[in-house]
């Protein structure tokens, strides 16, 4: 079956089409149930046990601590995750009960951000309780992630939280180490994220060690030896779906190995595949599954026939490449490069698709990267077993692996550090990277001839430029969000590529969104941006960093007086009034009134300003106010919050819905 690539590929495919149109839902006996069809809050007491230690509910990355914190509970028929306001002493495995009020997680408002429904469904859940009273009911064994928690410990004991946690990722994995976000950022502007991903890459080089160690021995004694390593890897890693696929493709591969027999690299990676999405159709929405088998299925089909152009040999030549002085630099350069270049072009389409960034250094941080990594990586696994058996050493024979560790976490940094490490090319839309995968496979697949290299060429320079187009033109998005806490607004108004931004509130979780919609629209960094909020915000260093100007009401900067304006080419918004809020927005051609609050909306009544195009209010006019804005107002109205009970919206009146957004032209 494995000779021939077809079988296993057919099977996939079937595979995908049944867990694509097999949606996320909930059990029978989920915690949903106990909402009675509603949103919540529902006072409950729940029963379970703990899937993870718990995690910081904030931006921070800390795992313990005052602050609030997160961790799933597992119960006898769902899930839940359990929050925190103030973190307390858990761990993995244990059994608690829980009271407090049950509310459905609020989707996110708009598609290109990331909600907490959106999060939980993809890890099963369907439910979060804020918990007001906790009992831990039971303290089971938990040694394995007991031994996780060990070795993380003394990595970063031994060498701190940078070189440590780097260390001890290489062993484990990030997801279960606690990294520092600066970190975690550097390494994602790098292009280097997989470096702190148990994956493939971790596997082969433990299993290639094993099995020169045991090269001497017979086949069955490699293949228990092959499989322990495997086995203790998926331990210490965890059931993540890329853990998951390297020791199902490990496991395939090593039998036919020891068997004498060969298989196709493509059809290993299929059935793998397959057969993780059979055990849980969920992985299919996993970002981590999809980057990893779009990276291998790249490495698979493009990394051979990549390398031989890059080295001068032709399609099925010998290995040797160019002969003479004048090719070794090739042969030696070509194998380092193909591997990072294969997996950067097949994980390309889905790096616009979830992110809209590219790191454009990926590929000379990888050929970098590569002399330390397999270093560092057996390094740090032999070292986890002094850090388990003889603790005291760890320190001492820790040094020289620490310096490797240096020299990448160096390389990361000053590569994130670079003008333009990072492109914002925003998300485009999935049509758009539909047709980009296809122009993609057209251009690195093998075999692929001359014409429809071109056509592929001419489909991805369209796609570039209808995406450009889209990017440059003008648009208002706004963002309204009235579930879950105190209502809060954010417009954005873009204007050829750039943007500037109006906020009702100042808090870090309205800077923190702003900045996704930003990556998401392709925008580096704000002109402008006016926070309405007359309480300080608790991070001012947040907006700062998103915008070239910014002007707080709460931060002790007067407020615009009458006719004063915050603007750059093409943006700016005026003040109508000093007694006031509100605002005349104009980003191009297009004028639009903001009217945020009572007070506003009143000033507008009273002085009548020329309308524009539109107008946005921040509050439900009364039935006079209404009347006013249908006889004199804009041809178009936008509401924040949901439809006012009665009778349907006016032509032209439109509204956000409890959470959601609104987009003009």
């Amino acid at each position: 079956m494995l000779r021939s690539p077809l079988l296993p590929l057919l099977l996939l495919l079937v595979v995908l089409v049944q867990a694509q149109l097999r949606p996320l839902q909930p059990g029978p006996a989920d915690p949903l149930r106990l909402l009675a069809g509603g949103d919540g809050p529902q006072p409950v007491i729940l029963h379970g046990r703990l899937l993870a230690d718990p995690v910081a509910a904030g931006p921070a990355a800390a795992t313990a601590g005052p602050g609030p914190c997160r961790v799933l509970l597992q119960t006898a028929g769902g899930r839940s995750e359990l929050g925190f306001t103030a973190c307390p002493a858990l761990r993995e495995g244990w059994g608690v009960r829980v009271s407090g009020l049950l509310r459905r997680p609020r989707p996110a408002p708009h598609p290109l951000l990331a909600g907490p429904a959106e999060r939980l469904a993809r890890q099963g859940a369907w439910t979060r309780l804020a918990v007001e009273r906790l009992e831990v009911l039971r303290r089971p064994a938990t040694p394995i992630a007991d031994l996780r928690r060990c070795i993380a410990e003394r990595f970063v004991a031994a060498a701190g939280p940078e070189r440590g946690g780097l260390l001890a990722a290489l062993v484990l994995g990030s997801a279960v180490v606690p990294l520092p976000a600066e970190l975690r950022a550097d390494f994602r502007a790098a292009g280097l994220s997989h470096a702190l991903a148990a994956s493939g890459f971790h596997l082969t080089v433990l299993l290639g060690a094993v099995l020169a160690i045991g090269r001497g021995l017979g086949r069955w004694a490699r293949l228990a030896l092959g499989a322990g390593a495997m086995v203790v890897f998926l331990l210490l890693a965890g059931p993540q779906p890329s853990v998951i696929r390297a020791v199902l493709m490990g496991a395939i591969a090593l039998v036919l190995l020891e068997s004498g027999r060969r298989g196709r690299p493509l059809g290993i990676l299929g059935l793998s595949l397959a057969g993780m999405l059979l055990l849980r159709p969920a992985w299919l929405h996993d970002v981590g599954f999809q980057l990893s088998a779009a990276a291998t299925a790249g490495l698979v089909l493009t990394a051979r026939p990549l390398e031989q152009a890059l080295a001068g040999t032709p399609p099925g030549g010998p290995a040797g490449g160019s002969p003479g002085a004048a090719g070794w630099w090739r042969r030696w350069l070509a194998p380092a490069l193909a591997v990072p270049v294969a997996a950067s072009l097949w994980t390309l389409p889905l790096q616009l698709l979830h992110f809209g960034v590219v790191p454009l250094y990926a590929v000379p941080a990888n050929l970098l990267a590569a002399p330390l990594l397999t270093p560092l990586t057996l390094g740090a696994m032999a070292l986890a077993a002094v850090a388990v058996l003889v603790p005291p050493l760890l320190a001492p024979v820790l040094v020289p692996l620490g310096w490797l560790a240096q020299l990448l976490l160096l390389l990361a940094h000053g590569v994130a550090g670079l003008p333009l490490a990072q492109w914002q090319s925003g998300r485009p839309l999935p049509l758009l990277v539909l047709l980009f995968t296809l122009a993609l496979l057209g251009l690195v697949l093998p075999g692929t001839g001359r014409r429809q290299r071109l056509l592929a060429a001419g489909l991805g320079l369209g796609v570039l430029v209808v995406h450009l187009v889209l990017l440059g033109g003008d648009q208002l998005l706004l963002l309204h969000q009235g579930e879950g806490g105190p209502p809060r607004d954010l417009l954005l108004a873009r204007h050829r590529g750039r943007a500037a931004l109006v906020s009702t509130r100042a808090d870090g979780f309205s800077c923190r969104q702003a900045g996704q919609l930003a990556q998401a629209l392709g925008v580096a960094h704000f002109d402008w941006t006016l926070l309405l909020d007359p309480v300080a915000g608790d991070d001012p260093a947040c907006w700062s960093r998103q915008a070239g100007r910014v002007l707080a009401y709460g931060g002790g900067a007067a407020p615009l007086a009458a006719g004063q304006r915050l603007a750059s080419r093409g943006l700016a918004v005026e003040a109508l009034a000093m007694d006031s809020h509100a605002l005349r927005l104009q980003l191009g051609r297009h004028r639009w009134l903001l009217l945020p609050d009572r007070q506003a909306l009143t000033t507008w009544r009273l002085d009548r300003p020329a309308a524009g195009e539109g107008v946005w209010l921040g509050v439900r006019p009364r039935p006079a106010e209404q009347r006013a804005l249908r006889e004199h107002g804009p041809p178009q109205v936008w509401l924040s919050g949901p439809v006012p009970a009665g009778a349907p919206l006016p032509r032209g009146w439109r509204a956000s819905g409890a959470s959601g957004a609104l987009t003009a032209p």
